[in-house]
This record gives structure tokens, sequence and C-alpha cells, in this order.
């Protein structure tokens, strides 16, 4: 099986860069310091009261692996938002094109060694998440369920990244509309569904006024719009971490504060689906990327031509 060669000389420009160690020291640092100040904080009751909480193992459990969520948010962006708009300033993108590459094998190039490092970042910073498994509470079908997760949040915000850095020309703005509509995803879900349920509120409280009801048993719902929960990567981590956990952030309890009930086939499978729905949403806009480039491919090759023939 042939290798695609834009991954190939990715992988090479990463292995030279000292920049992915530096990252990489950096990630792990982060959430190795986060771990142990946490865990020094556990000793350090249990030399105070002499009891020890489990409980706590669980908080640096969330703690960790929320922190690795949100760094991988901030990392994935920086990352593929200017792999192919910085290829396009180096004046690089027009000899790519004119070669025997098609317009995907440069986007799943791209994308694949991007995805390949953030991979190496996840797996290594297994060590600090499984500091709980010594006290047990997590299982490494609990573990393997946050590594799907993860990896679904880097290849929806990876492909986000590359389908913006092949629109805009330059990196600078498409790292910023890529952060900005990752932030639509996460916050923007969030306050549509605060909308949708002041107004379910109000609606219900002027039904009440106006035929002298007493208050029904019916509540306040944010309706069809709870389903853009969907395709929120970070409503979907936490309904991961709190199922796997039993806090009151748990799935359900989020479920009951806008209304909805926790029923039902959509419910039922929640995080299957919006990790389907986001893997889906990310292989959609990289066949986008791809027909944004083809165009400029099939102009690059009739250049190419024109200039073969002159000489």
């Amino acid at each position: 099986m042939r290798q695609n060669p834009v991954y190939s000389r990715e992988m090479k420009v990463s292995a030279r860069s000292p920049r992915f160690p530096l990252i990489l020291s950096l990630f792990n640092g982060i959430l190795c310091l986060a771990a142990l100040i946490n865990m020094y904080s556990v000793v350090l009751r249990v030399r105070t009261n002499a009891t020890i909480q489990y409980s706590s193992f669980m908080d640096i459990y969330e703690f960790v692996t929320a922190i690795e969520f949100i760094l991988l948010m901030f990392i994935v962006p920086a990352v593929t938002a200017a792999s192919i708009s910085g290829e396009r300033e180096r004046q690089t993108l027009d000899l790519m094109l004119t070669t025997q590459m098609t317009a995907a094998q440069i986007v799943t190039g791209k994308l694949m060694g991007a995805l390949s490092s953030l991979f190496v970042l996840i797996l290594s910073s297994f060590p600090a998440v499984a500091m709980v498994f010594v006290y047990g509470g997590i299982t490494w079908w609990d573990a393997l369920s946050l590594i799907f997760c993860y990896v679904a949040v880097a290849f929806m915000a990876g492909s986000l990244g590359i389908f913006f850095s092949s629109v805009f020309r330059r990196s600078t703005v498409s790292t910023a509309v890529t952060y900005g509509t990752l932030i639509a995803f996460v916050a923007g879900t969030y306050f549509i569904n605060r909308f949708a349920l002041s107004m379910s509120a109000a609606n219900l409280d002027q039904t009440i006024a106006v035929y002298a009801m007493e208050a029904p048993a019916i509540r306040a719902s944010s309706g069809g719009a709870f389903y853009l929960f969907l395709m929120n990567p970070a409503f979907t981590f936490m309904a991961v971490i709190g199922n796997q956990a039993g806090r009151s952030t748990s799935f359900a309890s989020v479920c009951s504060y806008f209304g909805m009930e926790n029923t039902g086939f959509v419910m039922e499978h929640w995080v299957l689906l919006s990790v389907l729905l986001q893997l889906a949403a990310g292989a959609l806009l990289l066949w986008e990327a791809v027909q944004f480039l083809e165009p400029v491919k099939k102009k690059g090759k009739r250049k190419n031509k024109r200039m073969r023939h002159t000489f």
C-alpha cells in the first residue's frame, strides 16, 4: 500500500522539529503537575484527620481529564488551522497542486499528520489519567471510552481547522475562525438551550396567569434545542465523565435541568450518537475542503500544461 506523501513529509518534519517534543513535555507536565497537586492534597487530608476519602481520587480523575480535554481543544486548532493556509503563505501549495497528488491526498495527509501527533499526546497522558486505577472506581472500558471521546473531538476539531485553512488564505484568519466556531459549538448551544428554557418558562407562567390555573405538572423545557448538544464536544465529554464518576454533573442531571426526560433511544445512546455525529460532521468538512481545493488543483494543472507546451 502506497503511503500518503504529504503524511510522510509531515511526520519527518514533526520528528526533526523541536516543537512537538516541547508541546509533549508541556502537555504532560501540566497534567502530571495537576495530578500530583491533587494527590498531595489527599495525602495531606489523611495526615490531618486520619481518614481516606476515596471519592477524592475520582476528583483527581475528573480534574485531570478535564484539563486534558481543554488542552486538546486549544491545541488542535493551532495545529490544523494553519496546515493548508501555511503552505499557501509559503507559496508551496501551488507546487503541491501541480503534482500527481490529488486534493484528497493533500487534505487527508495534513489531517493524518496532525492527528498522529495528537494521538501520541493522548496516549502519553494515559499514565497521569491512570493514577486512579490504583484506588479503583474506573475500569479499562471507561478509559477506552474516554480515549474514544478524545479521538472524536480531535477529529472534528482537526477537520474544522483543515476546512477553514483551505478556505482562507491567512493562517491567522483561519485560526481565529476555527476557534470562534468551536466556541460557538460549545457555548452557543448552551446559550440557545438557556434561551429556549427561559422562553418555555415565560410561556408557561403566562398561561397560568391568563387562565388563573394552578401550577401544572408540566415543567418548562428547552425542547428540540436540547438535541443541539449532540454537536457539543464539551457536553459529550461531560456526559462520559459524569456517567463514569456518578456525579451530579451526570447526563441525567443535565436532562432534568433543561426539562428533558432521560428516556428514549437518543437519550439512552447519547454518547455513541453524539460521537458518530461529530465524526460524520468532521468527514463532511474534509469533503468540503477537498471540493474547495479541487478547482485550484485543476487550474494549476492547466497552467502547468501550458508551461510545458511553451517550452
